[in-house]
């Protein structure tokens, strides 16, 4: 009976160091989201500023009122944010599920660039064999140098002919998706797609019909391409920094949902083990006292024999 006591008391031990260990992962994940979060709405105003000054730089050169043809479509780079870290639930799961259902929709060779480890290895079991891989970052600091390289990566397959940023008139270009998840209400996310390149007459079109917000009509000074090249490297910037943030505050929302369940079902072990301990408890006390009156009552028969 002491080995069973013993052995819970050692489980109830555990479950307690556990829940320490969840309680503060929740508050980790908890106070992640807040500053990824804060840092997706921070980018407002200056991604609202870049569009502006794009839109200023077509509206010479493209009538609002103009659609322009779109163009055939050739080969697909698909860009996946994932997770680099486990205790995420279904995180990863979910966003190659959806990816892989996107992608068999839209024609064409698809390559795809992993950001993240895990969702790399979960592409691997899929016909979405990852050609490249990026390492997540673990905190805000880290998402200007992932970016840093996923834009040179970018640019090293532009010069090998691979992707074009621009239209090329009537013939097939490269398209690069991104992927990743976008957080909501609470600990929900939602998986989303949209196109980073090309930078053809559709994506030129619709900046250009962006309404200019003051009376006075906008002009670009001095050099109109060196201006319309830096506006783009913001464009690209600001768009690879947004989901690579939305992706973190969401792995954080999923990974606090985890930590949640995990409280909860250590809680509920907590209740069974020290409801199992207090019953051998008494058993163990039951058994004790039953030994000390069968003593006392054999005792008390060999005195009234003498």
């Amino acid at each position: 009976m002491s080995d069973s006591v013993a052995s819970l008391r050692h489980k109830i031990g555990s479950a307690q160091e556990l829940e320490s260990v969840v309680r503060t992962m929740k508050a980790m994940a908890a106070s992640s989201i807040g500053q990824y979060e804060n840092a997706v709405h921070s980018l407002d105003d200056y991604d609202r500023t870049v569009q502006l000054g794009l839109a200023a730089c077509f509206r010479e050169n493209q009538p609002p009122g103009v659609m322009p043809p779109i163009n055939q479509q050739k080969a697909i780079t698909a860009i996946i944010f994932g997770s680099d870290q486990g205790l995420v639930g279904q995180f990863n799961e979910a966003m190659v599920e959806y990816a892989v259902d996107t992608l068999e929709k839209l024609p064409g060779k698809k390559m795809v660039w992993a950001v993240g480890v895990r969702i790399g290895s979960h592409l691997a079991e899929t016909d979405l064999q990852p050609i490249t891989d990026f390492t997540l970052p673990n905190s805000i600091q880290g998402i200007t140098p992932l970016v840093g390289q996923i834009l040179i990566e970018l640019e090293a397959q532009r010069k090998q002919g691979q992707i074009n940023h621009n239209q090329i008139d009537q013939r097939e270009i490269e398209q690069v998706y991104l992927f990743h998840n976008r957080p909501k209400s609470g600990s929900i996310y939602t998986p989303v797609s949209q196109r980073l390149l090309p930078l053809d007459a559709t994506w030129r079109h619709n900046l250009a019909k962006i309404p200019w917000p003051t009376q006075s009509l906008p002009e670009v000074m001095h050099s109109r391409e060196k201006t319309l090249r830096a506006l783009v490297r913001e464009y690209l910037f600001v768009t690879l920094f947004r989901a690579c943030a939305e992706s973190l505050a969401s792995e954080n929302a999923s990974r606090l949902a985890a930590m949640q369940r995990a409280e909860k079902n250590i809680d509920e072990l907590q209740e069974d083990l020290n409801r199992t301990f207090h019953r051998l408890r008494q058993s163990g006390i039951d058994e004790e006292l039953f030994d000390v009156i069968s003593g006392f009552e054999a005792l008390s028969s060999g005195d009234s024999i003498a």
